[in-house]
């Protein structure tokens, strides 16, 4: 049995940063997918309007999780400050263990 595993993150822009959020977000997910060890990652806004947001990624292990989340911090969140100046509040955060042959992820 191989396991992945997907981290959730739900969170709200501090009002007047939601284009600056928005940008560090399409940042983090871009330099996560450019790295081996991420299968996907993407981001959406509330389909109703609202200023939620929902952050997800999918990788290969527990270990690359870890480390690639590791490189975001050394690299981008020290170059422009990490996203907690932009967000509302705290964020709500999960990570889950998924078998590998329950996730089917169309990347093409």
């Amino acid at each position: 049995m191989v396991e992945a595993i997907i981290e959730t993150v739900v969170c709200s822009p501090a009002q007047g940063r939601d284009a600056r959020l928005l940008r560090m977000l399409n940042a983090r997910q871009e330099f996560k997918r450019q790295k081996s060890g991420c299968l996907a990652a993407w981001h959406a806004k509330s389909s109703n309007g609202d200023s939620l947001l929902l952050v997800q990624s999918v990788f290969a292990s527990r270990q690359d999780w870890i480390d690639i989340s590791n490189q975001i911090v050394e690299t981008l969140d020290s170059r422009d400050g990490g996203l907690e100046s932009c967000l509302l509040g705290p964020p709500l955060v999960g990570v889950f263990t998924v078998e590998t042959d329950d996730l089917q992820l169309n990347l093409g």
